[in-house]
């Protein structure tokens, strides 16, 4: 008799990462992972090589001094602050700790494709809302609610889509429900939403509201695998028991430090985006494409259908340009395309103008 595994775990679909080389390619442009172009800030490399000397210490166990730089910056209470590798983590933490076998978890249409792996991990059933017109449903989300439904899944803004819920919509969604169902809106691209808090004032003032962030966007610190959530006291108290003590090393946590002080940085980097995602978005639609207004570091690209998106793909690529399709999100007409710097953006237009043109 073989090994079995636990319910679900066969469920479970590889996650697949944005494509990051083209064979015989040097000068390649990825634009298919949603990295900031600008890298990681001067503060967290300095931060990071001088934490290097430690690293045969072991780090702390409770992250108390990247909780109180968050709670600092943010004016938050650092004990309602749960820190995870990447936001990924924390969203581990919240389905393995508040679902199971008969549980139902929710999420919707064009959602992170992470989140059906996650749920399977519970063991839990996966339940999906469809959106409308990529746009998330509050509506069909309260529809979807069962005597089962344990945890709700919103990403916000979402992605692959880039679109947004209003606040007084995910308010709307947190009045409908029970509050022993748990809330997670997930906000990895929050910082560049001009306006939004990422749903801080629901998750600081509900006991069933989590707020998932991440440091490996506007931050740059993808490759590090960084993340934060905050909610009451109690949701992170329960989660925090299910936390590895020593999930974050030295340099992560000195890095991710350094990064959420470093307030100017942000700034920037949040300006170059506005500013080369109103340009992308607006050449999109002089070439004739579709796309969303869009409110995350990356642009949606709508074709007129599959076989024409992989048209597009290949033409991009032999121009070195890699983007993400996003076939898996549910839009297989689409082409997610990252927000680059000036340089970047113009390689993209003159490549999508040329294929354009030829076509």
């Amino acid at each position: 008799m073989g090994i079995t595994p636990q319910p679900g775990i066969m469920d479970i679909a590889l996650y697949e990462g944005g494509k990051s080389a083209i064979a015989g390619r040097e000068d390649v442009l990825k634009l298919s992972s949603n990295e900031n172009p600008l890298g990681p800030p001067a503060s967290a490399l300095a931060a990071l090589s001088e934490a290097a000397t430690g690293m045969h210490l072991y780090p702390s166990t409770d992250h108390a001094g990247l909780r109180a730089a968050i709670g600092e910056v943010h004016g938050l209470d650092p004990d309602q602050i749960i820190c995870g590798v990447g936001s990924d983590e924390v969203l581990q933490f919240v389905t393995q700790a508040f679902a199971g076998p008969g549980d139902e978890i929710i999420h919707t249409e064009h959602g992170f494709s992470l989140y059906p792996v996650l749920i399977h991990m519970a063991g839990a059933t996966a339940v999906k809302v469809l959106e409308r017109e990529r746009q998330v449903d509050i509506d069909a989300i309260i529809a979807a609610v069962t005597p089962r439904t344990r945890i709700i899944l919103v990403t916000n803004p979402g992605n692959p889509t880039g679109t947004m819920i209003p606040v007084s919509e995910l308010e709307r969604l947190v009045d409908a429900v029970s509050h022993d169902i748990v809330i997670v809106l997930d906000g990895a691209y929050t910082e560049y939403a001009h306006g939004y808090d990422g749903g801080v004032a629901l998750a600081g003032s509900r006991p069933n509201v989590l707020m998932p962030r991440t440091f490996s966007k506007i931050y740059g610190l993808g490759g590090l695998r960084i993340g934060r959530g905050y909610a009451d006291r109690a949701m992170i108290e329960i989660m925090t028991r299910i936390r590895q003590p020593f999930n974050l090393s030295v340099v992560q946590l000195a890095a991710a430090e350094a990064a959420v002080r470093d307030r100017a940085w942000v700034q920037n980097c949040a300006a170059l985006n506005a500013d080369q995602r109103g340009r992308l978005t607006g050449a999109l639609r002089q070439l004739g494409l579709a796309c969303d207004d869009a409110h995350g570091n990356f642009v949606l690209a709508r074709l007129a259908d599959e076989d024409e998106a992989a048209v597009a793909d290949a033409a991009l690529q032999a121009d070195g340009i890699l983007v993400r399709r996003v076939t898996g999100y549910g839009v297989p007409e689409g082409l997610r395309i990252t927000v680059g710097d000036e340089a970047q953006t113009s390689r993209v237009i003159a490549a999508l103008t040329r294929w354009r043109e030829g076509a």
